[in-house]
């Protein structure tokens, strides 16, 4: 293939990568740290919306990865920070060196040094676009048993 024709269907297509610019593969979900799965697992619980995970380590030093999920509200986004926080400290013993955020509610931050947990108003969260900016990570698959409800989008017309 011509590098024109793969340049061409990388702007139709940006998933078209040469050998050479191919992103690293993403990591098993077994692969991830106990604490990222307690922590999803914590927040699907608590019913989040969009559940990403963001390996960091190739490209940022003060975190390997980013756990980014929404609430529908502000009560919402402090309910899956509690969940997380709760099921963290009971089953692995292991709390936050840091919470921002909490009581605004809009985008709640829970730092846990190795990986930080991003929770916004979906609102917020499309403000922010946490994963457009760190578009260079990995985007992690989250596993099957773990993944939130669909997210489904209508559109109202007043015709």
């Amino acid at each position: 293939m011509s590098e024109k024709s793969v340049l061409k269907k990388q702007a139709l297509s940006p998933d078209v990568w040469t050998e050479e610019q191919a992103p690293a593969e993403a990591a098993a979900p077994e692969a991830l740290d106990e604490r990222i799965l307690v922590a999803l697992h914590a927040a699907s619980e608590k019913k989040a919306i969009r559940l990403a995970v963001l390996d960091l380590r190739g490209i940022a030093s003060f975190t390997d990865f980013f756990v980014v999920t929404s609430g529908a509200n502000q009560r919402q986004v402090q309910a899956i920070c509690d969940g997380i926080e709760r099921e963290l400290k009971k089953k692995l013993k292991v709390r936050p060196a840091r919470i921002e955020g909490y009581t605004s509610a809009e985008w709640a931050l829970l730092d846990y040094g190795d990986f930080v947990v991003h929770v916004f108003e979906e609102q917020a969260r499309q403000f922010y676009d946490l994963e457009r900016l760190w578009r260079e990570a990995i985007r992690v698959p989250i596993p099957a048993d773990i993944e939130g409800p669909p997210v489904v989008i209508t559109f109202r017309s007043d015709a």
